[in-house]
Order: C-alpha cells, then structure tokens, then sequence
C-alpha cells in the first residue's frame, strides 16, 4: 500500500520535471503584450462595474 502511494508520487515528480525541461521561458515583449492585455482585461471589467454602480445609484437616488 504505502510502496504503490510512493512509486505513484515519485513518478508524478518525474512528469513534472519532465514538463518543466520542455517549458521555456518567454520573451520580454511576448511577457509585456500579455501584462498590457491582462491590465486591459482587469480595467475593463472594473469600468463596467463602475458604470453599473453608477446607474444604479442614480436610479435609486429619491429612495
């Protein structure tokens, strides 16, 4: 029991290193268009929110 749980977590350790030799490091500028799209995303979705807090405090104003 304990001999199968050992050989199945040493070979999952294995797979990772594996992917992680495959894996390789990304350029400067491909690291950069991600960041501006990521802060893109994240401003956009923040604006719609502010825009719908926005409209519903003007909605709801005389209450």
């Amino acid at each position: 029991m304990l001999s199968s749980i050992v050989n199945t977590v040493q070979r999952r350790v294995i797979e990772i290193f594996q992917t992680l030799k495959l894996a390789k490091k990304t350029s400067k500028d491909d690291y950069f268009t991600h960041l501006r799209l990521v802060l893109l995303a994240i401003g956009a979705v923040g604006g719609i929110g502010f825009m719908i807090k926005i409209v519903g405090e003007l909605l709801f104003i005389n209450k």
